[in-house]
């Protein structure tokens, strides 16, 4: 026998561990972030103040990658009414530094009484032939599969861009302001969140809590299985991979290694941070009840913000299809959560069930949380099938007794429901909701 098929027998093997044994953290995720890497650089390149507060400008090589020098920007927020702390939170994002992101990053320090930071570039791109996003993701995976090299998936240098803003911003605040940062809320949307999982999922002790946006997708395999299911095959929005041959996930040995390595859901036992997960009811990218699939399994304090009426970019629509210019609901929310990191501020811990009850044809709702909230209220929508992407919310208020919401809802008389509870806090002078998980559910109660 070659060796190579020797390691192919062993790989598609079964192998039968103790119960009591761990599951194997696969490696090459820590392999690739923590190497060495000679071409790291950072320096200050700007800083201006105005009535609003200060902006740092860095400068950031962060890594070469098969032969391609990943250069960011790094913008430091510090409002007039904030003050350096020992948390710092760090948005991750594409492109390059605009006069929005330059407005918006002082209204969230100010929002948020600390600091706040955003490293573009992550990925670099546009990269081999223009490709960019998720293209360029899956151009990366593709070379994976083709050489099994496992330092190709794009994921991991991205990664390793925010390891070294960490270390970029740690060593600023030192020089600039005499301050220790010693922690990080890692936070990003779409392939960014993904990237805000596998930060953490690296174990960097400065990773003190995740808050990723719009990626509701870990447990990959069981979910393209069930985009499968609900859709009737993989959400055109990520057909970037389908074309590819990436989706389905192939039955070879080298696309189960790949799709584990990236998964989030494969290092759930090292992610034990606080994690707040932002989503929208009618993102384009995922099923609705996706969340079902991993949520359990996640381990340490977790909260959900359901943002209703909204798609991947969590921008709220009305019934006749207007549509805010920003993402209110997310914000507030998202800056509650960045507070309660940076200020060691508790959150509300909620607890939800609902029980069917087939006898009188309907769903029992109760959510009770260990804060009074402020109000609270029940997000309904029905689907003929169980694909909600372009179904409308309605809201339901519901009365509160004490931290306890309850309500009851019909089953509906034909195809689907789906239903959620949203209760609304305050913190200091910010107000902000959280989610349960939501139920879909059929005209028996399934």
């Amino acid at each position: 026998m070659t060796s190579r098929f020797l390691l192919a027998l062993l790989v598609l093997t079964p192998t039968y561990a103790r119960a009591s044994d761990p599951p194997r953290i696969p490696t090459e995720l820590t392999d690739y972030v923590f190497a060495p890497d000679d071409s790291f650089t950072w320096k200050l390149a700007g800083e201006t103040t105005s009535e609003l507060g200060t902006v740092y400008t860095l400068e950031m090589v962060s890594q070469t990658w098969h032969g391609v020098k990943w250069d960011h920007k790094i913008q430091v927020f510090l409002s007039r009414d904030a003050k350096p702390t020992a948390t710092l939170p760090l948005w991750n994002e594409g492109g390059t530094p605009s006069l929005e992101s330059t407005l918006l990053g002082l209204k969230l320090s100010s929002t948020l009484k600390s600091p706040l930071a955003i490293v573009f570039g992550i990925p670099k791109q546009p990269l081999y032939g223009g490709k960019t996003e998720d293209a360029l993701i899956a151009e990366s995976f593709v070379r994976y599969l083709t050489t099994e090299d496992p330092s190709w998936p794009l994921l991991f240098p991205m990664v390793k861009g925010v390891v070294r803003a960490m270390d970029a911003l740690q060593e600023f605040a030192r020089q600039k302001w005499d301050v220790s940062v010693k922690h990080f809320v890692i936070a990003g949307a779409s392939k960014r969140g993904w990237t805000a999982w596998l930060t953490a999922a690296t174990g960097d002790k400065r990773v003190k809590a995740i808050a990723p946006l719009v990626f509701d997708t870990l447990n990959l395999g069981p979910q393209m299985d069930y985009q499968v299911k609900c859709f009737g095959g993989p959400s055109e929005m990520i057909r970037d991979y389908s074309e590819r041959l990436l989706l389905p996930i192939p039955r070879t040995a080298a696309a189960r290694q790949l799709w584990s390595i990236i998964d989030p859901w494969t290092y759930r036992d090292r992610i034990t941070c606080p994690k707040l997960i932002v989503l929208g009811t009618n993102d384009e990218y995922w099923t609705l009840d996706a969340l079902n699939l991993y949520w359990d399994g996640l381990k340490g304090d977790k909260w959900v913000l359901y943002v209703p009426n909204a798609g991947h970019r969590l921008v709220e629509k009305d019934r006749n299809g207007t549509t805010q210019k920003l993402p209110e609901r997310a914000f507030t929310t998202l800056c509650a959560f960045c507070r309660a990191q940076v200020f060691d501020k508790p959150l509300p811990r909620l607890r939800c069930e609902m029980s069917p009850q087939p006898e009188s044809g309907c769903l029992d709702v109760t959510a009770v949380c260990d804060t009074k909230p402020l109000s609270a209220r029940a997000y309904l929508a029905e689907a003929e099938k169980r694909d909600f992407r372009k179904s409308f919310w309605e809201t339901r208020p519901i009365d509160l007794n004490g931290s306890k919401a309850s309500c009851v809802i019909d089953f509906p008389t034909t195809g689907n429901r789906a239903a959620l509870v949203e209760l609304e806090f305050q913190m200091d002078d910010l107000k902000y909701r959280l989610s349960t998980t939501l139920k879909i559910f059929d005209s028996s109660g399934k």
